[in-house]
């Protein structure tokens, strides 16, 4: 076994959409040859806590956990929240809040804490794992952001032990949906620049979760781009006891909903329909599981659609996909910003290995658009189309009343985790057999 180093913020316990990712390639890097060793947090800021993701965990892995020092507690205290408050990702809020004292708070993060919250962990990281890795040695060093701290450990760890690195990006760092709220000043905005260019041309592979992603990091720094995007692991969705269908049309959103993902397009249509036809409104259940921001759920109220909706603030990984599963549809949300196309969310595969019909909202020469028709596993409408919306809306509820809504995707095998995790490793073989 070839053993490789993988720096993570986000490690089970920790819930969310941080953690899937590289929990999923670690449960079945050993298929090929790859022995990983995880550093992370030992108490780090989990925005969720979910006990089921630790099955996935492979038997006998070698975890270190180093203690992390985060300025949450001041910035609690600064907004009047309590200690054991949860920080939500992408200023996503479920309550109004003080706007002087958040954006207070948020000029704060973005011009001191560059290039976030975690970079008090990036000494005392470097100085430990220098010391770890002679005497236990690695073939690689991998590193996965946001958090982009992690880069910044794994570019000094890799210069000064001459180890290949591969840094891997979830999510974008200057082109990220929110970068525009962090309220920089012009020597913050260039230093975040400046850091972002460095890991991309210091890295001996990058690594990125979309094709336009690949090409957006591309006018950054000029260099070839790895693209493995997110997946669903088999073991989570081949349940040996499906569940039920709801009885109710039921329109499920899985995950977190922030003000740029409000589908207002959606609940536009969806008014129009219930105010229609009393028979589509007796039937319509409108399910959001996830934290949902306080703007979206005003607008659902302004629409009169509240009464439709059955929402659960938090489910465990293991729930949602039993959740997906018995959902007549599945609602998938591009965030309406600029990085549009490049967005594939980790619940979109999810989406396809339920196999229940997508009902999606974003830009039509996306790169989810794009998966959507090659797999024929759902309809898309543009922003601002609520016709369009309601016409595909109507279509499917035609198609639950009639018995015959059910999925027609095809050819997604190549999103499991453990076809990705092969594409990863045969990444890892190039990357080693290169030095």
């Amino acid at each position: 076994m070839k053993r490789v180093l993988i720096i993570t913020y986000y490690w089970p316990p920790s819930g969310g959409a941080g953690v899937q990712r590289w929990l999923k390639f670690v449960k079945y890097l050993r298929r090929f040859d790859w022995e990983p060793v995880i550093y992370t947090p030992e108490n780090p800021e989990f925005p969720e806590t979910d006990l089921s993701l630790a099955k996935d965990v492979p038997d006998g892995l070698e975890v270190i956990k180093r203690p992390i020092w985060e300025p949450y507690e001041a910035y609690k205290h600064l907004l009047g929240q309590k200690k054991g408050t949860r920080i939500n990702a992408a200023f996503l809020s479920e309550k109004k809040k003080n706007s002087t004292l958040e954006n207070l708070s948020v000029w704060i993060r973005g011009n001191f804490f560059i290039p976030d919250a975690r970079k008090f962990w990036i000494r005392p990281s470097v100085k430990f794992l220098l010391e770890y890795l002679k005497k236990n040695p690695v073939k690689a060093v991998v590193s996965t952001g946001p958090p982009h701290s992690m880069h910044l450990i794994a570019m000094e760890v890799s210069e000064r032990m001459k180890l290949p690195w591969l840094a891997d990006f979830r999510d974008p760092w200057t082109n990220i949906d929110f970068y525009k709220d962090l309220k920089l000043t012009s020597r913050a905005d260039a230093l975040h620049r400046k850091l972002e260019k460095q890991v991309l041309s210091s890295a001996d592979v990058v690594s990125v979760i979309s094709r336009s992603m690949a090409e957006d990091c591309n006018k950054i720094c000029k260099r070839t781009y790895e693209v493995i995007t997110n997946g669903y692991d088999p073991g989570d969705t081949d349940l040996i006891h499906p569940p039920e269908m709801d009885k109710k049309f039921s329109i499920a959103h899985i995950g977190t909903l922030v003000s740029t993902r409000n589908p207002g397009t959606v609940w536009m249509a969806l008014q129009e329909l219930v105010a229609e036809d009393p028979v589509f409104a007796a039937d319509l259940e409108i399910k959001l599981v996830g934290k949902v921001d306080y703007k979206v759920m005003e607008s659902i109220e302004q629409l009169g659609l509240t009464s439709f909706v059955k929402k659960i603030d938090y489910m465990p990984h293991d729930q949602v996909v039993r959740c997906q599963q018995q959902s007549r549809v599945l609602l998938l949300i591009i965030n309406n910003t600029p990085n549009a196309k490049m967005i594939l969310t980790g619940k979109f595969f999810e989406y396809l290995a339920a196999r229940r019909p997508i009902l999606c909202l974003g830009p039509e020469d996306g790169d989810a658009a794009a998966i959507l028709k090659e797999t024929n596993a759902g309809l898309l409408a543009r922003f601002g189309d609520a016709s369009t919306m309601k016409d595909h809306i109507r279509s499917l509820y035609q198609d639950y009343k009639g018995g015959q809504l059910s999925s027609r995707s095809q050819n997604i095998e190549q999103y499991s985790r453990p076809e990705l995790t092969k594409k990863l490793a045969a990444l890892l073989d190039r990357l080693i057999s290169a030095i």
